[in-house]
């Protein structure tokens, strides 16, 4: 299985020069800087908050997408009577263009069975690319309604993770105004980005 961790290796020289941006920097500065460290948890949620919105507007301004976004797992209560904790996702973030809609308030709280074929393939493989949903021949992994739904003619997901591969919830790109293939190139590059986010989240989800 492709780990999305080997993509941050292997573009490790690009990493340390031209992509070691703001967002990293500002993790070393919030989270591994112990001597500035807060135990305030409405500052720290802010200023991680900060860092991924910045890290979202700056894959839309180079992707040109409509819409960018990060769902999370969650725990959304229990299944009765058993007590079993019900696994849940809700979208965080999202930042939008001007002109599309916003779909974060559609989901919130979603039951993680009803997208287990998708999830499944992210699990697995990392990434899900559709770039035409119209395309028969391309497989939607149980997407295709919810793209109709949104308006959106193309799609690319990646699975964020934890150091230890452990998936802590998704990072979707769409275009809702034509359809678009992004080059190897560009591609490769949203995988260190992604990366890069998935250290954030895990380093705020661990801290104490």
């Amino acid at each position: 299985m492709e780990n999305i961790y080997s993509s941050l290796v292997s573009s490790l020289p690009a990493f340390l020069t031209g992509t070691l941006g703001p967002i990293i920097l500002l993790v070393f500065r919030h989270y591994f800087n112990k001597s500035k460290q807060t135990k305030d948890p409405i500052k720290d949620a802010a200023k991680n908050g900060e860092i991924i919105c910045d890290a979202l507007e700056s894959i839309m301004h180079e992707v040109d997408c409509d819409r960018v976004w990060i769902e999370q797992f969650h725990n959304g209560g229990h299944f009765y009577p058993t007590g079993k904790s019900i696994q849940k996702f809700s979208m965080i973030y999202e930042i939008v263009s001007a002109d599309a809609t916003s779909i974060r308030q559609t989901f919130q709280n979603i039951p993680i069975n009803l997208f287990s074929k998708s999830i499944n393939r992210l699990l697995d493989h990392d990434t899900i690319i559709i770039t035409d949903y119209k395309d028969e021949s391309v497989p939607t992994y149980g997407l295709r309604y919810l793209a109709e739904e949104n308006d959106c003619k193309s799609s690319y997901l990646f699975a964020l993770k934890t150091i230890d591969d452990k998936m802590i919830g998704v990072l979707g790109i769409e275009y809702t105004k034509r359809k678009k293939t992004l080059s190897d190139e560009v591609y490769n590059e949203l995988k260190v980005k992604v990366a890069q986010i998935s250290i954030v989240l895990d380093t705020f989800l661990r801290k104490k």
